[in-house]
């Protein structure tokens, strides 16, 4: 039983490793010229992102359903391989619970065999069984310790990993992925900052568990659909969801401060010149730092009280340059005169989302 959980573990792990995400083709766009206004436009993949795709920086394409970026599979999780990757966060507890089983029994059974009573003392002789002279396995000190360790492995794991199947159930049931969570989140704060009448509905939700959760498993194991057109609930269509992530873009330029480097920084993740709170303080993200030379300019979009994000201005961008955008101190660097869209008076710093 133990090897078929291995075997079914491996299976899935390496599906969902080596199957992959599915990428939006290159040069990807809609069949109606006239919906490309309601998508946004990737100059790394030269096509236009899909409805629910994002682009991935650590696979360097558009990701169809993109739900996130795994470093355990060393590739996205995505259209293709949601159903094997939440396979393998449910067998993978299961499996260290049937082992963690194992190894509580086995040292119940071999200090059971080993102790001895006295008037006034318990002994414990782990050199040999007491009453089973002849041991089918060897069961010594060293033996006691190795399965100890790795019953408080098969513990961690089971633990750990079972949170993020919890997770990706949620986010499963609903239709959803982790990032459109968070647009749905963002779309709420946006209505409620602009106080604005309009209600966003997320256009993928069935209303079914169901049907939901048949999107993704399926007994031939290949997902409903082509990963490029999907089915949307009454009163919504195909591009809600981006039409609102286009939104959300504006309001983002809108909100966002000009900066101007006043230090030298290199990009390290946690740089030891720029303060104990700095280094400390670095934000635990897989998103990049940017290099920063004094005179820089930056256009701020959010921040925290030690670091901030946002996109350098380079003077190719407008030629379709490569965007380098990521963390920096906000010790290296200092708020513009006037904000960089409006070029007006900034009275105040915009809120930080």
């Amino acid at each position: 039983m133990l090897l078929n959980w291995t075997v079914m573990i491996l299976y899935n792990y390496f599906s969902a490793m080596f199957v992959g995400p599915g990428y939006v083709p290159l040069g990807w766009a809609p069949e109606k010229s006239q919906d490309c206004m309601y998508l946004q436009y990737c100059k790394v993949c030269q096509s236009y992102k899909a409805p629910r795709s994002h682009h991935c920086r650590k696979c360097n394409r558009c990701v169809m359903k993109m739900d996130h970026h795994c470093p355990w599979i060393n590739n996205c999780c995505g259209y293709q391989n949601h159903a094997s990757f939440t396979l393998f966060l449910l067998l993978a507890p299961l499996g260290c619970i049937h082992a963690s089983f194992i190894f509580v029994m086995t040292m119940y059974t071999q200090l059971y065999n080993r102790i001895s009573f006295g008037w006034s003392s318990v002994k414990i002789d782990m050199s040999a069984a007491k009453r089973d002279p002849r041991p089918i396995i060897p069961f010594g000190l060293s033996a006691f310790a190795a399965s100890l360790f790795a019953l408080g492995l098969a513990l961690g794991t089971t633990i750990a990993v079972g949170m993020l199947f919890i997770i990706q159930m949620k986010v499963i049931l609903t239709n959803k992925t982790s990032i459109e969570s968070w647009i749905e989140e963002k779309a709420k704060d946006r209505i409620r900052y602009y106080q604005t009448d309009e209600t966003f509905i997320f256009p993928y939700d069935t209303g079914s568990k169901w049907k939901n959760f048949k999107q993704v498993f399926t007994w031939s194991g290949i997902p409903e659909g082509d990963g490029l057109d999907w089915p949307v609930r009454d009163g919504c269509h195909q591009y809600s969801l981006t039409i609102e992530q286009l939104k959300q873009k504006a309001d983002k330029r809108v909100r966002s401060v000009r900066y101007r480097a006043v230090e030298d920084y290199s990009g390290v993740c946690c740089p030891m010149t720029k303060g104990v709170k700095t280094f400390f303080t670095t934000p635990c993200t897989e998103e990049p730092r940017i290099a920063l030379s004094k005179g820089d300019l930056i256009l701020a979009t959010r921040g925290l009280k030690h670091w901030m994000y946002g996109e350098k201005i380079l003077d190719s961008a407008a030629d379709g340059g490569i965007r380098e955008r990521g963390w920096f101190p906000r010790k290296c660097v200092e708020k513009c005169q006037y904000d960089s869209e409006t070029d007006q008076p900034v009275d105040g710093e915009k809120k930080n989302r």
